[in-house]
């Protein structure tokens, strides 16, 4: 079915409810386990039809949040999935108690009970206000960027549209969109302040409402952390400043003598990897989905079989238009086991990073659509994120239908770009500890926190106040997972680290990678994150010393790469 032919209706919250009530009694009250097996995979069922309508919701907001009809049931699914959360919290709380646990666990997996145990720590009927204003403060967040108006060279753009120019080749020309989408930030400030201020202080509410000292730990348990911990991530963080740091900032002050500035460049400058501009993708929007369904019909027939099934049934919806959402995403639509994917192609590399990056979602989750509990298709955010980032690698062998003259250019602000991105994200988890550890910070310390830890983790970034929303600390605000998804964004981190692995395979040999690739997708979420690299044969980011290898080979690899006749 395609997905402009997927109906929708709202379903009334009453019967949602009552229907997870009666599911969690039968469990309760089954006398075998094949009686509680049946009512496990009728709720299963449930819960995925529930999702598949709040999905449909978000991805029809998404693509255009003036549309009143999807807003209205946008704030319908806020207010009422704390609801359903407490009903869903009872069920959980069944299946832990249930006498045929271990028979569940020797069918489904073992996961569902670690994730659930997790999970019960993260919700009491208690925080239900708090979890609806949160819903709709991300909200009101997301709308105010979607409804934005920069004004530039006598034309109106959008966040997502004006990307494109913050790489403009000119230097004049891409400082003043730096410029002129710095002032919308600074023009919204209060308000973009004023949301996050009332995110963080009721998170802090949440936390301390379960029991916890804040909101740190209940972040990470919201996150589903299974099996590493705040620790863990300090470790991480200390090896990313010891090792990728000084990596990244060889890569900037070469970028500096290419491009003729002075290192430390400002923003605008260290954004232009090439004096003649940044690799650009050929041909539209079209021809990049067309390379794209060449590269994977080329790359596997499952790749191939997936990727056309996608085209075939409007699963991408990939142009900024206005009213549209920024960013990106994946996600699933369960009813019809099919994955969704979300963009705002602009003319840059990241249209095709987007056909590669959440492609490598969406292959995953079709992989393991049929899975049982429907919570086992995907493993945790960061484990995804290996799906995604390591595809965009599987892709260089293809970067020609890309990219053709550019295709050089591309493949070193790839591998270069996703050795400087680590620290950034790193940056930002770091940044959301202290802010979570002190949530009565007032917006300017949260913003002079920022800028401190620019010059720890980023300190090729010029802080001279020729951009002043960047350079004065406020660019976090940017950053669309600090206000919706607090700590999730080291998962990319740790993510990236284990796709260099899948690089530094793939140039050796490309089918042994897909395989080692395979066996790790094909797990699905049957297994933590952790397990999921130990079963098929890969290294764990938080290895020091597999951080220290892969750092000095990828930097070899720029070291001696051939960018002669690229000004």
């Amino acid at each position: 079915m395609k997905f402009s032919e997927m109906p929708y209706s709202r379903p009334e919250l009453n019967k949602v409810l009552t229907a997870i009530s009666e599911m969690t009694q039968d469990l309760r009250g089954a006398q075998d386990y094949a009686r509680a097996r049946d009512i496990f995979v009728k709720h299963d069922e449930y819960e995925k039809h529930i999702n598949t309508l709040a999905t449909l919701v978000s991805i029809r907001h998404s693509i255009d949040t003036r549309d009143e009809f999807y807003d209205a049931e946008e704030k319908f699914w806020n207010n009422s999935f704390p609801h359903i959360q407490e009903k869903q919290h009872e069920w959980t709380m069944a299946l832990l108690e249930s006498p045929f646990r271990e028979e569940f666990s020797k069918e489904f997996g073992d996961i569902m009970f670690i994730n659930a145990e997790i999970d019960l720590k993260t919700f009491s009927p208690e925080i239900i206000p708090e979890l609806q204003k949160e819903n709709e403060l991300v909200q009101e967040y997301e709308a105010l960027l979607a409804k934005s108006e920069i004004p530039f060279e006598g034309k109106i753009y959008t966040i997502s549209q004006i990307g494109a120019l913050k790489n403009d080749a000119d230097d004049a020309r891409r400082l003043a969109a730096w410029k002129a989408e710095g002032q919308w930030y600074k023009d919204n400030q209060d308000r973009l302040d004023d949301i996050y201020d009332k995110l963080v202080h009721l998170r802090d509410t949440m936390g301390k409402k379960l029991g916890f000292d804040g909101y740190t730990k209940l972040g990470y348990y919201r996150m589903q952390r299974n099996c590493y911990t705040k620790e863990d991530v300090e470790v991480f963080r200390n090896a990313v400043v010891k090792y990728l740091v000084p990596v990244a900032d060889y890569i900037y002050k070469k970028q500096a003598e290419r491009l003729g500035k002075t290192y430390p460049m400002s923003f605008a400058d260290n954004a232009l990897s090439f004096r003649s501009g940044n690799p650009a993708p050929e041909g539209d929007a079209q021809a990049i989905l067309e390379a794209g369904r060449q590269f994977y019909d080329e790359l596997s027939p499952e790749t191939g079989k997936f990727f056309r099934m996608m085209l075939d049934c409007e699963l991408l919806d990939v142009l900024s238009t206005e009213g549209k959402r920024g960013g990106g995403y994946c996600t699933e639509i369960g009813d019809y086991e099919v994955p969704f994917i979300f963009a705002n192609f602009n003319g840059t590399s990241s249209d095709v990073e987007t056909v590669t990056h959440e492609a490598g979602h969406a292959f995953a989750s079709w992989k393991n659509i049929k899975r049982i509990p429907q919570s086992t298709i995907w493993p945790s955010m960061e484990a995804c994120e290996v799906h995604s980032m390591s595809m965009e690698f599987f892709a260089w062998p293809w970067a020609e239908l890309f990219f053709g003259k550019d295709t050089r250019k591309f493949k070193y602000s790839h591998l270069a770009g996703a050795l400087t991105f680590i620290p950034y994200g790193t940056m930002v988890d770091h940044f959301q500890h202290l802010v979570y550890e002190n949530p009565d910070w007032t917006p300017r310390q949260r913003h002079n926190c920022w800028k401190e830890l620019l010059g720890v983790y980023m300190p090729w970034m010029k802080l001279d106040g020729e951009i002043p929303f960047y350079s004065d600390g406020e660019g976090w605000q940017r950053q669309h997972h600090i206000y919706s998804s607090p700590f999730y964004y080291i998962d990319y981190c740790f993510a990236q680290t284990v796709a260099l692995g899948f690089w530094s395979k793939i140039q050796k040999d490309l089918p042994s990678a897909w395989k080692y690739y395979m066996a790790y997708t094909e797990q699905g979420g049957s297994r933590t994150f952790t397990e999921l690299l130990s079963n098929a044969g890969l290294e764990s980011p938080f290895d020091e010393s597999y951080m220290r290898t892969i750092c000095e080979e990828a930097n070899k690899w720029l070291s001696d790469y051939d960018l002669s006749g690229i000004e």
